[in-house]
């Protein structure tokens, strides 16, 4: 099986869960399964390694989102009823926990009291470098969405000399999607893994749809970055995440 095709399973296998949880998600949880050792250290072996490009012309509409729930994004037949809805709309039904509808004409969600989303990156305490209880929010508009690869990072790894349209999937794919606290979101910005890797307990899942997303879509890594990568697959093989 495919790198690719295991983690979209492994997608699937989250997605309905919000509609069988009567309560919200342990914090201590690993956010979603990670891959196999194999299968991660075979994207790793597939990523080019090349010097940043400068961010001459870059800006966020050079890569057109929110775009609505087509096929090629991924989602699946699962939410094929959603396609009025934007892909943020679509993966915040697809990680919502607990009683959360979303409304297939009007895009409108609906929360039960025990609906919403729990951050899964965490965010350390400046003073003692311990995580912070992992965020709860009830509310849609309070949720970030992570480009896991960072748009601004694409551009720097080859898509700034890529079709708009190959742009437009980048920042609308359902691999390249997921929410967060917008303080952990903002922390993170556009940096690789060189620099940020989510501290909480979406770090390997992180890993596997990061590298994932830069295979995909041919995006090169530099030297930095690659390292940085190979010594979190690593903590993640001897974490037993990477099995």
């Amino acid at each position: 099986m495919s790198m690719l095709v295991l983690v979209a399973l492994i997608v699937g296998t989250a997605v309905f869960e919000h509609w069988t949880n009567t309560g919200k998600p342990a914090p201590d949880r690993p956010a979603q399964a990670a891959g196999s050792a194999r299968e991660i250290n075979g994207l790793l072996a597939k990523l080019v390694v090349a010097k940043e490009a400068p961010m001459t012309g870059y800006s966020r509409e050079e890569f057109p989102h929110w775009d609505t729930n087509k096929p090629e994004h991924g989602f699946g037949d699962a939410f094929a009823q959603y396609s009025r809805c934007t892909t943020r709309e679509v993966m915040l039904l697809r990680d919502a926990v607990g009683s959360v509808r979303l409304d297939p004409s009007t895009c409108k969600f609906t929360m039960g009291a025990d609906g919403g989303w729990r951050d899964t990156y965490g965010v350390p305490d400046k003073k003692t470098g311990d995580l912070k209880p992992y965020k709860w929010i009830t509310d849609s508009a309070g949720v970030d969405v992570d480009h896991i690869v960072a748009l601004a990072e694409a551009w720097r790894s080859g898509a700034a000399t890529m079709p708009i349209d190959t742009r437009r999937r980048i920042a609308n794919d359902t691999l390249n999607l997921s929410p967060s606290d917008p303080t952990a979101n903002r922390s993170k910005g556009d940096q690789d893994p060189s620099t940020y890797l989510p501290p909480g307990n979406f770090r390997c899942a992180y890993i596997g749809r990061y590298l994932t997303v830069k295979v995909k879509y041919g995006l090169s890594v530099d030297s930095k970055e690659q390292a940085g990568l190979k010594t979190a697959v690593q903590t993640c093989i001897d974490r037993g995440e990477f099995t």
